[in-house]
């Protein structure tokens, strides 16, 4: 059965969401390119630093960027409910490979893995993670997989979409104590201007990421559709009683 055309996403609320997201991406690729060395805190070899640049390349663009996308594929992307659920759980695929590579990469330097878990963000990431896949194998095994019960499915439905927007949400705030984290660090060791062009930028991207999360959410949980999915959830469970 298809998605009704109501429930699409507005063209400036969408047009919006694209600019947001390509907005903190290039700035992501400008720090990590233009600012490398400031992803490692002692001399490195060369490894060390590509992994040390690799950490906010996978966990912005690879985990938040693409699960947000995710989350707003049910609201323009045209055809059957299966399809919206099959890409939608694709890309939830995708951003969760990218999330686990990115925290790798953390563990793979020289400082072994208990020295990187010392801060608020290192466990917010952690919690953020182990959401993610529980998230990850609920919409598989109660939207994807064909022998579940329609009347499971219904009853899932809101808990999936609480997890997926509170899982969303605190990996952008994760991401934002990280960004607050190497600016202090940078700041303090390495004397770097608060007004500088990369303290710009971290801040840039810290301000992309609240308005994109911002338009993913209200995206997820506008009145219209709410009104849609509670309207395919009573078609559900009547088709069922029927």
């Amino acid at each position: 059965m298809a998605i009704a055309s109501s429930a699409s996403l507005p063209l400036p609320l969408l047009l919006f969401a694209r600019v947001s997201a390509i907005f903190v991406a290039l700035l992501v690729l400008f720090w990590a390119l233009a600012f490398k060395y400031s992803f490692i805190s002692h001399p490195s070899s060369q490894e060390d630093l590509v992994y040390a640049v690799l950490h906010p390349l996978f966990m912005v663009i690879g985990f938040i960027l693409i699960s947000g996308e995710a989350i707003l594929v049910h609201r323009w992307l045209p055809g059957s409910r299966n399809l919206k659920k099959s890409v939608h759980l694709s890309m939830q695929g995708l951003a969760l490979a990218s999330g686990v590579f990115g925290i790798w990469t953390k563990f793979h330097g020289q400082d072994g893995i208990v020295a990187n878990f010392w801060s608020l963000h290192s466990w917010m990431g952690l919690i953020c993670m182990l959401l993610f896949v529980a998230q990850w194998l609920i919409g598989f095994l109660s939207f994807w997989h064909r022998g579940e019960m329609r009347t499971t499915r219904v009853r899932v439905l809101p808990w999936h979409v609480f997890l997926g927007l509170y899982t969303y949400g605190l990996a952008v705030a994760t991401a934002e104590t990280g960004l607050l984290e190497k600016l202090t660090l940078l700041q303090t060791n390495r004397n770097v201007s608060k007004h500088c062009t990369e303290s710009m930028v971290v801040n840039g991207v810290g301000v992309g990421l609240a308005l994109l999360s911002g338009i993913v959410i209200l995206a997820a949980v506008s009145p219209k559709y709410q009104a849609l999915q509670s309207k395919l959830m009573y078609s559900d469970t009547k088709c069922l009683s029927s």
